[in-house]
């Protein structure tokens, strides 16, 4: 196998690494837990992208998420220009804000109402401003090792880049704010019990990814989300999904549909926003009317419901409105998976993965894995082995063994086949010591 050539890549690296801090400009670029240069992407084609040297990858990063249709998909495309030749930004309301917005909740049972943001750290931050001024508590609980976007509440005991980077929380995070969250551990019912029993009376809601997506992918337990509802019902206290990754990458409507469980607020991002940035937080009306101008909770965003985000968000969710889209979407994850595990077998490395609808998780570890803890006990220098090769072999993964993958309706035949050629060289990398 012949390493890709990254001459362009390195030189714009160490261009960016001048006035970039770590070169990239979100830490979940770096290639600090993999070793090596980051491929600076020039365009993306249907499920692979090219780089600056004219290499091209299968990619299974999709932008983190949000081109379940692929890279440059035509009708996305056809729909932004036709909103960019009206106007880029107004900063006033659009009627397709409110089509987006009715197209949302009309999907999502547990959603009255919805606010539309432009990151996925803009509406958890929101949503915990919300819960905390409706119940008038000042704790909030929330999961070692879940993501929820970088607002100073939230980096406590975060998964995905944090962990990545060895950080426990973050210097800058005041102490007296950091202790006003409460942690437990991913699927552990008995732990959140014994968190309700002792600060009950004081947490304002409990926040969740109902699929951990930032400790690689680690589904629910039967009974977890459905104890999360009972707990915050018998306390008072809200219960937030986080779904800017699973909200319409899992299923029409989200993670909350495919299990039958409806929170009181949901975050969403990523798909809704088709590749370009967009974000929404909602749920029911009596919440969600406790937001200025209506109410008292204060709330802003200049460039909050951007008409070219709204277009591409608009067309995406269009496209994924038939039950079939994510059959075929759930059974192309399930076969890369099924297939790593073969292959992972073949060469006698200890391996578990996990898929859910197009997210997907692969952990050299014996399994299986539950929660953070779990994730943290994985063989990393074997993942860091199988990254190289697969990238080597033409297969663009995330740089981080904490990081979910993900398939799009582009991905075909050809590429499940050429992925799962370039993991039987990679394994055996995996397994050399």
């Amino acid at each position: 196998m012949t390493p890709p050539k990254l001459e362009k890549s390195q030189s714009l690296f160490q261009r960016a690494q001048r006035v970039i801090p770590g070169g990239v400009n979100s830490p979940v670029r770096a290639y600090r837990g993999v070793g090596g240069t980051p491929p600076f992407i020039a365009r993306g084609e249907g499920p692979c992208v090219i780089d600056v040297d004219g290499n091209r990858y299968v990619d299974y990063v999709g932008s983190w998420g949000p081109l379940i249709l692929g890279h440059c998909d035509a009708d996305v495309l056809a729909r932004v220009a036709e909103a960019a030749a009206s106007g880029t930004s107004f900063g006033a309301p659009t009627a397709a804000e409110v089509e987006l917005a009715e197209l949302i909740c009309d999907a999502l049972p547990a959603m009255d109402m919805l606010r539309l943001v432009s990151s996925g750290t803009e509406a958890t931050m929101s949503a915990l401003r919300l819960a905390r001024g409706a119940t008038g508590r000042p704790r909030i609980l929330k999961f070692e090792g879940c993501y929820h976007g970088h607002a100073d509440s939230l980096l406590v005991g975060a998964g995905s880049g944090v962990a990545t980077l060895g950080i426990p929380g973050s210097p800058g995070v005041p102490e007296a704010l950091a202790e006003l969250t409460v942690q437990a551990p991913f699927n552990d019912l008995a732990a959140v019990t014994q968190a309700f029993e002792k600060w009950g009376s004081e947490l304002a809601c409990v926040i969740v990814e109902p699929i951990a997506g930032n400790m690689g992918c680690v589904p629910p337990e039967p009974g977890f989300l459905e104890g999360l509802r009972r707990l915050c019902d018998a306390y008072d206290a809200l219960l937030i999904f986080d779904e800017v990754m699973t909200g319409f990458r899992v299923a029409w409507g989200g993670a909350q549909v495919r299990h039958g469980i409806e929170p009181d607020l949901t975050c969403l991002g990523k798909v809704i926003g088709g590749g370009l940035p967009a974000a929404a937080y909602g749920g029911r009306r009596e919440l969600m009317t406790q937001m200025a101008p209506e109410g008292p909770i204060y709330q802003a965003g200049t460039l909050s419901g951007n008409p070219l985000a709204v277009a591409a968000g608009l067309e995406t969710l269009r496209r994924l409105s038939k039950p079939e889209v994510y059959d075929a979407l759930e059974s192309m994850t399930q076969r890369l998976t099924q297939g790593f595990a073969e292959r992972a077998r073949e060469a006698g490395v200890p391996f578990t993965s996990a898929s859910v609808g197009g997210m997907f998780g692969c952990f050299f570890h014996p399994g299986p894995v539950r929660n953070f803890a779990d994730a943290q006990a994985a063989d990393e220098p074997a993942f860091r082995r199988f990254f190289h090769v697969m990238l080597e072999e033409g297969v663009y993964l995330a740089p981080s063994p904490y990081e979910a993958g993900f398939v799009s309706l582009a991905h075909g035949e050809g590429e499940l086949a050429a992925t799962l050629a370039a993991a039987t060289a990679a394994f055996a990398a995996a397994a050399a010591r």
